[in-house]
C-alpha cells in the first residue's frame, strides 16, 4: 500500500486528554482516528503524538494532511472530486 486509505473528508473533532496518542496514518484502523494495529503488513506506521494538556483537537480524517496527525484543511481539496 503506497497511499493511505481515505476514511472521510472531514476531521474527527474530539476532546483529548493529556497523554500519548497513536494516530492511524494508514486509514485501515477500526478505531479511527486512532491506530488499532491494522497497518501490520503494509509498511506504514502510526504517528505518535504527546498531547500535553486537555483540549479539543481536529484529527485528520482524510489522511492527506501536511501536518499529521492534525487536520490542516487538505480534505477540502477532495470534496468536489
Amino acid at each position: 500500500m503506497d497511499k493511505p486509505n481515505t476514511i472521510r473528508y472531514e476531521p474527527y473533532i474530539l476532546e483529548a486528554k493529556a497523554r500519548t496518542y497513536a494516530w492511524c496514518a494508514c486509514g485501515l484502523s477500526n478505531k479511527q482516528p486512532f491506530c488499532d494495529g491494522s497497518h501490520g503488513a503494509i509498511g506504514m506506521a502510526p504517528k505518535i503524538v504527546q498531547i500535553t494538556e486537555n483540549k479539543k483537537i481536529a484529527w485528520c480524517g482524510c489522511k492527506a494532511t501536511n501536518t499529521p496527525p492534525f487536520c490542516d484543511g487538505t480534505h477540502k481539496k477532495f470534496r468536489n472530486k
